[in-house]
């Protein structure tokens, strides 16, 4: 683990003594967590007040995607906080509007209007009302193994455990199985046979729900934390012509896998498929200050030409927010990080985790793209039982709990979800930095080995 000069714990206790008096973090038992005081970032490291760095495999939570503090993007805010802090949204605005261009030009087919929101949370719910007012239809389909935010719809249209206990909003929320060939649903052998089998699966629940009655498919181009299971060659094809068929919007949620992480500005872009509403956040200005927003199509743009869209946020389009997203996405075409990306995943990253699969057992499947990547940790290969239980806490979630410990003595900061590591750096992470993580991840592995059966 790199030190780092200057170290001072006396002011890190006085971080977290307040932190732990009055912080009320999310998605936790508030006195079974111990949150690490964090007392700097740059690029794809951050450290402590103790001096201990840490190689950030998480980029924060998958939205740092050209690194932390990166110079263009700070700039770009202080100068415009010097210009013009805040204003309504009712008015145009420079670095709303330039943020609105840019944005527009670089997501696929006729996706040209742009709504901004505070969060990839919030473009899911008003994605899935304009959706709903389009059609006056009520109900919205999306995947069991699906994220879309935590906000009232949306948690209730997420799939995964995070929803249970706010269940109570899935009225007109209609769930199916998207393809995962490595846990198949479907019996599949092959990708072919997962893409056409989940198609017919997808179909057969439109059918018996009543076409007529559905508003919306919501998918996560490429699933984030739910595991980034990358579809097969045909099925996002499929669910576009299956949208078009029965005159439902289709909706692909890019809010983690937008902006570069899968080596393309848009995940939509890998598949040749235009959805009709699209959500961003995170990477569009790399969280830098919070923004999200839906991307609209013309069809559902005309749909509120004469006809007030009934929503709105007092913040959207904020122009530190705003500013900071022109700087990031300047920043990601002058420094082809988009393609850096796409090459170092498809030359690096690719083949140095096969090959620690072919050295650790207690990896069963290697999957992902661009800077976007996931190890399947199970307990027996053949197999395929996970290293831990499905939602395992406590005693019951071990081993990941050991893998983790092992990653961050090695100085890595790993990304952990059930029994899956992500491997999601920044974007622009070099190949040192990258292979500096993947020795620490490999003394990891080998902690979750020795939970292999």
């Amino acid at each position: 683990m790199t030190p780092q000069p200057n170290p001072n714990p006396q002011v890190g206790a006085a971080v977290k003594a307040a932190d732990r008096a009055h912080v009320f973090h999310s998605w936790s038992a508030q006195e079974l967590i111990d949150p690490l005081p964090v007392a700097g970032a740059e690029g794809s490291y951050f450290w402590d007040y103790d001096g201990n760095r840490y190689l950030d495999f998480t980029s924060g939570l998958v939205y740092t995607n050209i690194g932390y503090q990166h110079p263009k993007v700070v700039a770009a805010i202080q100068e415009q906080a010097a210009k013009l802090t805040t204003f309504a949204p009712a008015f145009a605005v420079e670095s709303r509007s330039e943020a609105a261009r840019l944005i527009a030009e670089r997501t696929p087919g006729d996706l040209d209007k742009i709504f901004f929101t505070n969060a990839g949370a919030d473009a899911v719910e008003h994605a899935v009302r304009m959706a709903r007012l389009h059609t006056g239809r009520p109900k919205v389909m999306s995947a069991y193994r699906s994220y879309h935010g935590g906000t009232h719809q949306a948690i209730n249209v997420t799939g995964d455990p995070r929803r249970w206990a706010s269940d109570t909003a899935s009225s007109g929320v209609v769930r199916f199985w998207a393809p995962f060939l490595y846990r198949s649903r479907f019996y599949a052998e092959t990708e072919a046979q997962e893409c056409e089998r989940a198609l017919q699966h997808l179909e057969d629940t439109i059918v018996f729900e009543g076409a007529a009655s559905i508003a919306a498919i919501i998918l996560e181009t490429v699933p984030g934390t739910a595991g980034i299971m990358v579809p097969p060659p045909g099925y996002l094809a499929g669910v576009r012509a299956l949208c078009d068929r029965y005159g439902i919007v289709l909706v692909f949620d890019e809010v983690m896998a937008g902006f570069g992480r899968t080596g393309s500005w848009f995940a939509a872009d890998l598949f040749d498929v235009t959805p009709d509403l699209l959500t961003f956040a995170k990477g569009v200005n790399s969280g830098y200050v919070p923004l999200g927003g839906v991307a609209i199509s013309a069809a559902i743009a005309e749909t509120f030409a004469r006809r007030p869209y009934p929503g709105g946020l007092t913040y959207s389009g904020h122009p530190l927010a705003c500013a900071a997203a022109v700087a990031t996405i300047n920043a990601m075409e002058e420094e082809g990080i988009v393609e850096h990306a796409r090459t170092l995943g498809e030359q690096v990253v690719s083949p140095a985790l096969h090959d620690l699969a072919e050295r650790h057992p207690s990896i069963g499947e290697v999957r992902g793209v661009g800077m976007f990547w996931a190890l399947e940790l199970v307990k027996n290969r053949e197999t395929r039982e996970p290293l831990v239980p499905y939602n395992a806490t406590g005693e019951a979630n071990t081993a990941m709990a050991a893998f983790g410990a092992a990653a961050k003595k090695q100085g890595l900061w790993p990304f952990i979800n059930m029994n899956r590591t992500h491997v999601v750096p920044a974007c622009n992470i070099t190949e040192a930095e990258f292979k500096e993580g993947l020795a620490a991840l490999d003394t990891a592995l080998s902690v979750a080995d020795e939970y292999t059966e």
